[in-house]
């Protein structure tokens, strides 16, 4: 039987999260199984349940990469004229980026959702207008920041950590290497600093957070919740001891290969 929207409300009030608090949420529909109604169903229950809500809806395609830049960037300078070429120019309505899931251009395009203006990391949300407004180009997280402060939470619907946004966040309080990144603009090409690290390695921060985090079966999705301010305590004191820490495994993450060499030069 498909989920209903009904189930999927239950299944998120069974998490027990303070009520009022900003979330901010990552999700895999196809994880929940079959849903009635589908996307739109699922975003229905989210807001019903946590009417402020925030998600990232990245637009990797608006990146360029130039023929030269800052030394220890983790990009090979030169080698993107056939990706620039297909770059697009960020606007407002500009659609997530597929590597987003479904859901995040769902709620982009809910008749009472705004959107950061950020050319590669925007977010796009219900209630956290205000939220929304702090990001900037020198500090594209900021609306995490923001989240931290409220005491929102972290939202995992049928994904890992690996997709685990705010996780950058403690990187960067942590004085993990940032990186430097362009986009293509109406107004023209620019820069973006603050550019976060690879993802791929954080599931290994899933043991640590264990004890902090909220789970329940929804269907076939296993959906965890995490406090915000917890888990970035709990992230930065762990990177702090080991600055290597939830970096990825793989010898050609150019991102993670960068953050090995700073430290090694530390």
């Amino acid at each position: 039987m498909p989920l209903s929207y009904r189930e999927l409300v239950q299944g998120l009030q069974r998490l027990g999260l303070p009520a009022g608090k900003p979330v901010i949420a990552h999700a895999s529909l196809k994880s929940f199984g079959e849903v009635r109604g589908g996307a739109e169903t699922l975003l229905g229950a989210l807001l019903g349940v946590f009417p402020h809500l925030m998600m990232p809806t990245h637009t990797y395609q608006t990146m360029l990469i130039p023929e030269e830049g800052p030394a220890d960037n983790a990009i090979q300078y030169g080698s993107g004229r056939d990706q620039n070429a297909m770059a697009v120019f960020f606007t407002p309505d500009l659609p997530a980026d597929p590597l987003m899931g479904i859901l995040p251009e769902v709620l982009r395009k809910h008749p009472q959702a705004k959107r950061s203006t950020h050319p590669i990391l925007s977010f796009a949300g219900v209630g956290v207008d205000e939220t929304l407004t702090t990001q900037t180009l020198a500090e594209p997280l900021a609306p995490i920041r923001v989240l931290n402060e409220e005491e929102g939470w972290v939202l995992l619907l049928g994904v890992d950590h690996t997709v685990n946004t705010s996780i950058h966040y403690a990187e960067k309080l942590a004085g993990r290497r940032q990186f430097v990144r362009w986009a293509l603009t109406p107004g023209g090409v620019v820069e973006c600093p603050g550019f976060p690290g690879c993802s791929l390695g954080f599931e290994k921060a899933a043991p640590l957070l264990q004890a902090v985090t909220r789970e329940t079966m929804i269907g076939t999705a296993r959906v965890r919740a995490l406090p915000l301010t917890e888990m970035t305590g709990l992230l930065v004191a762990a990177l702090q001891e080991d600055p290597l820490a939830f970096l990825c495994d793989d010898p050609t993450c150019e991102r993670c290969a960068a953050t090995r060499q700073a430290l090694a030069r530390e």
